[in-house]
């Protein structure tokens, strides 16, 4: 009996060493995270072009490869395929800008308007609470907004130092693409041999996953954006809501922060068909884009981004939380992709326990 007793508190004990070391990991893990994300703030002005330019590169890497293949130097292959992405960046802006430009003041009037008139709509709906308190609960809201957009904007730098910081930033990301996609291996395998020579085969294993991972979630997101952006933007056009090409241009970009992204721009697309044409036209445009989403979020978002990213949209949409906490729009725009590299990394390491 009192060997049995014994032998209960040993494995007692050892479980409760167990759960305090992995405690102990996770504060670990966590204390590095933050550091490194401290670091990344402050870095900002070359973290953010690194990232941009790998981003960049998951679509650029593969025309560069054809290219290598039938024979062209590196930098030759690099430099064409770099200056014609460019090109065809600035026609595309060429085209969209101006239209945008000069339909933005209007869209900022059909935003004003259609809250003017949610508010006149709820004072007159038999819903509890008066007209002024209905007023003071928008102007609260508002007032919310204003104090956050004012919060982000001041963690960024402001006026001219802003414009100098961005163009810095973006000429850094032309350059390190550039090198990118003409020493990519060679960067790479430089890379790997900073690991310790046990563990370089792990090293180049996950580097080749985190690569698919973010290269098929930034393609497949890229395909459900444009999906959204064309059919809503027909949606709208046949409603005969104005605004049409800022709005399906706002669609194609909020669609790159998921869950999140695509409501967003729904709502405004909502506010707008509201104040410009009516309720009913409003209930057919909030028809139609929660329809899109319905076919996006069950067919394409599965077959297209699911095969790239294994990770469930809770932990999508509390990655896009705690980088918003964190770093603002900047990293709300950046969580997704991080938590598709992030799960690339956690499915190898378990694939990785579960060897003998």
């Amino acid at each position: 009996m009192h060997q049995q007793t014994e032998a209960h508190s040993s494995d007692s004990w050892r479980r409760l060493r167990r759960v305090g070391e992995a405690c102990l990991w996770l504060l670990v893990i966590g204390a590095a995270v933050v550091a490194a994300a401290y670091v990344a703030a402050r870095l900002r002005l070359v973290v953010l072009p690194i990232a941009l330019a790998l981003v960049l590169a998951t679509f650029l890497a593969p025309p560069v490869g054809w290219l290598k293949r039938r024979g062209w130097p590196d930098a030759l292959a690099a430099i064409t395929v770099l200056v014609a992405a460019l090109v065809v960046l600035g026609g595309t802006l060429a085209v969209l800008v101006p239209p945008v430009v000069d339909e933005f003041a209007d869209l900022d009037v059909g935003i004003t308007g259609g809250v003017d008139r949610i508010q006149d709509w709820l004072a007159e709906s038999p819903l509890p609470g008066s007209s002024d308190q209905v007023a003071a609960a928008i102007d609260r809201v508002q007032q919310r907004a204003s104090e956050g957009f004012d919060a982000i904007a001041g963690q960024v730098v402001s006026g001219a130092f802003l414009v100098v910081e961005v163009v810095t930033g973006l000429l850094l990301a032309i350059v390190v693409l550039f090198f990118l996609l003409k020493d990519g291996d060679l960067i790479w395998d430089w890379t790997v041999g900073l690991a310790p020579p046990r563990r370089r085969g792990d090293v180049r294993e996950i580097g080749r996953r985190m690569w698919e991972a973010l290269g098929g979630f930034v393609r497949g997101q890229t395909l459900v954006a444009l999906f959204d952006a064309v059919l809503i933007g027909l949606a709208l056009a046949i409603i005969g809501v104005p605004l049409v090409l800022p709005l399906a241009v706002l669609t194609f970009f909020g669609a790159y922060v998921p869950v999140v992204g695509a409501t967003v721009t729904g709502l405004l697309a909502v506010l707008v068909a509201l104040v410009s044409q009516g309720s009913l036209e409003a209930v057919l445009v909030l028809a139609a884009i929660l329809l899109v989403q319905q076919i996006e979020g069950n067919v394409l978002q599965p077959v297209v981004v699911g095969r790239a990213i294994h990770a469930h949209p809770v932990a999508i949409l509390l990655g896009i939380t705690a980088g918003g906490v964190l770093a603002g729009i900047v990293g709300v725009m950046v969580a997704a992709p991080l938590v598709a590299v992030s799960a690339a990394i956690l499915a190898y390491l378990r694939e990785r326990s579960a060897e003998p």
